[in-house]
C-alpha cells in the first residue's frame, strides 16, 4: 500500500546531491557507546563480522549497509544510537570485506547475495529463539534484504523489516549512474571497488591463498573500467558464477520479489534519487499486501534531511525507522 509521507526537505539542503552529499561528507559521528564486535565462521570457512549496539533482551534489529560501507557509516552509527534511545538492540552486519579486514576467499558481496544475511539470521534465531527479530537495510543493503525477505515468504519469524534508497532494477540505477551529475558517484565507487581488487589480490597471496588470488589477477586489468555495466560484467558476474552482467542484473534486482514478501516491510524511495529513476518504482499491484510503499519528493539517496535550523539538522530517518518498529514490535 502507498502510505503518505512525513517527511519534509530542509529548505537549505534543497536539492538531491545536498541531501545526498551532507550526510556522507560533513556530519561527523562518533560510534554508538558499547559497541563490540564478533566474528562469525561462515559455513564456506571464511567469515564475516558483527557489530553489536546494546545488551539485554531487548527486540534486536539487524542493520544491512550499502555499497562501499561498513558499520562505520554515518547511517548505520546514526541509527544504532537513535535504536538504542528508544529500547532496541542492533546488530550491523558488514559484507565480507568491509569490516576493516579482507575476507578470505576471491568472492565478497554484491546486491543479490543473501546466503550471508540469511546465515546471521539462523544463527541468532538459534541463540535467542523467543527475541523480536526485525531489519533494515540501505542501497545495496536494502535490495539484499527484500530479495531475501521475498525468496523466504513465510519462513522467517520477523515483526518488520525497513528498505531505504533501493536500487530496485539494477541495470536501470547503473545505466542512470552514467549520466549527469551521477557521474561522480559512480566515479568515487569505481575507484574505492577498484582499488579494494587490486589490495586484496596482494592480501590474499601474502595469506598463501594463491588459488583464489589467481581468481582475482584473471580478471585482467581493470583500469579502464568506466562504469558499473562494465565492472559488474568483469568483475561481479565473473566472481560471483553469473554468465554476465544482464545474469546478475535480473537475478540479483529486487523488484521482481516484493509480490512474495511476507513480512511487514516499510520501503522508502525517494523521487529525486541520483542514483536511480522513477521508472524503478513497482506499481502498486506488484506489491504484497505487507509492504508500505512511502515515497518522497525529495531526499536524495539515503539522505533525507530535514530541519529549519542548518546547525540542527534533523536526519529523518533515525525518527521514522524508529517509530514504524514500535508501531509493529507492539502489534506483532
Amino acid at each position: 500500500m502507498l502510505i503518505e509521507t512525513t517527511f519534509k526537505t530542509a529548505w537549505w539542503l534543497n536539492n538531491a546531491h545536498l541531501q545526498t552529499l551532507y550526510p556522507a561528507l560533513i556530519r561527523k559521528m562518533p560510534p554508538p557507546n558499547g559497541l563490540r564486535r564478533e566474528r562469525l565462521i561462515t559455513p564456506d570457512l571464511d567469515f564475516i563480522d558483527i557489530d553489536w549496539c546494546g545488551e539485554g533482551s531487548q527486540p534486536l534489529i539487524i542493520l544491512l549497509h550499502g555499497l562501499t560501507g561498513s558499520s562505520r557509516s554515518g547511517y548505520i552509527k546514526g541509527l544504532q544510537c537513535s535504536l538504542l534511545k528508544q529500547g532496541f538492540r542492533s546488530v550491523t552486519l558488514n559484507f565480507r570485506g568491509c569490516s576493516g579486514e579482507y575476507n578470505h576467499s576471491a568472492r565478497c558481496y554484491h546486491s543479490g547475495e543473501t546466503e550471508d544475511i540469511h546465515f546471521l539470521y539462523q544463527t541468532l534465531r538459534q541463540r535467542e529463539p523467543d527475541t523480536p527479530f526485525a531489519a533494515v537495510g540501505f542501497s545495496l543493503g536494502g535490495n539484499v534484504l527484500l530479495k531475501w525477505l521475498g525468496e523466504q515468504g513465510n519462513n522467517l519469524s520477523l515483526f518488520a523489516a525497513i528498505a531505504v534508497s533501493v536500487p530496485l532494477v539494477l541495470s536501470a540505477c547503473a545505466t542512470k549512474l552514467d549520466n549527469g551529475f551521477s557521474k561522480i558517484y559512480r566515479a568515487k565507487l569505481l575507484r574505492d571497488l577498484k582499488h579494494y581488487v587490486q589490495a586484496k589480490q596482494r592480501y590474499l597471496e601474502q595469506l598463501g591463498k594463491h588459488h583464489e588470488a589467481n581468481k582475482i589477477e584473471q580478471l585482467g586489468n581493470l583500469s579502464r573500467i568506466k562504469s558499473f555495466w562494465q565492472y559488474d560484467d568483469r568483475v561481479v558476474a565473473r566472481l560471483h558464477g553469473f554468465k554476465n552482467v544482464q545474469d546478475y542484473y535480473q537475478r540479483s534486482s529486487s523488484r521482481q520479489f516484493l509480490k512474495s514478501i511476507a513480512v511487514s516491510t516499510l520501503l522508502i524511495q525517494a523521487l529525486d534519487d541520483p542514483f536511480m529513476t522513477e521508472d524503478v518504482l513497482p506499481d502498486l499491484e506488484k506489491l504484497s499486501s505487507s509492504i508500505h510503499l512511502e515515497i518522497t519528493r525529495g531526499g536524495g539517496h539515503v539522505g533525507f534531511i530535514a530541519g529549519e535550523n542548518p546547525f540542527k539538522p534533523d536526519y529523518w530517518l533515525e525518527r521514522r525507522i524508529p517509530e514504524f518498529l514500535r508501531q509493529h514490535v507492539s502489534s506483532d
